[in-house]
């Protein structure tokens, strides 16, 4: 299939996730500096907070770019003032999955299944649990709550990896409740149908 012709994804997210494209270098960078700017508005007395926000944030993006992102999403949903962390990285697998076992030794240990996404088809589900390093060296006693969708482009050999996250161990069965009925929006489109929401799967 020509590049040009190649599909795009669309995913609806909650109002409070904030859109962070990872490519090129440039729009990402200007992104996370209108996040530090929003997340800091009126406040002109934080500058040494206001810089490490922003070297966080390019952080998270340097790494979703290793792992072949293309856009990440960080969520700043708040209940009862708190906080309800979370974040899921799109990324691109130039490999194609012939049956779920295959997804499975990729993905290595969890709770996998295979799953009908309502507008973008088969896709196969991982959940999982684990304790990031940084969670460690901070002696955090929760673990991290990952939920991963592989979901096979059409007519191309490649899979979109929705990787969802969250730290709130507590409440963790409600966030990935919150994580399914994200990826379930997940449809595709036509190139030339694309809107600035959807990235394209090139």
């Amino acid at each position: 299939m020509n590049d040009m012709r190649a599909p795009v994804f669309g995913l609806v997210t909650p109002e409070d996730w904030y859109r962070i494209p990872l490519r090129p270098r440039e729009r990402m960078e200007a992104s996370v500096a209108a996040l530090v700017k929003r997340q800091f508005g009126g406040v002109d007395d934080q500058p040494v907070l206001r810089r490490k926000a922003e070297e966080q944030l390019l952080g998270a993006a340097d790494a979703g770019i290793e792992q072949g992102g293309v856009v990440l999403y960080l969520s700043f949903l708040e209940a009862g003032g708190i906080p309800l962390s979370a974040s899921l990285l799109v990324c691109r697998i130039f490999e194609k999955f012939d049956s779920l076992d295959a997804v499975v030794a990729l993905a290595g240990s969890g709770e996998v299944g295979p799953v009908e996404l309502p507008a973008a088809g088969p896709a196969a589900r991982l959940l999982r649990r684990e304790r990031p390093k940084q969670s460690r060296k901070l002696g955090t006693e929760f673990d991290d709550t990952i939920v991963e969708y592989f979901v096979p482009v059409p007519d191309r050999d490649e899979v979109l990896l929705l990787t969802f996250s969250t730290p709130l161990e507590p409440i963790a069965e409600a966030m990935v409740g919150l994580f399914d009925a994200v990826a379930g929006t997940l449809r595709w489109h036509r190139a030339e149908e694309t809107e600035e929401t959807e990235e394209s799967a090139r």
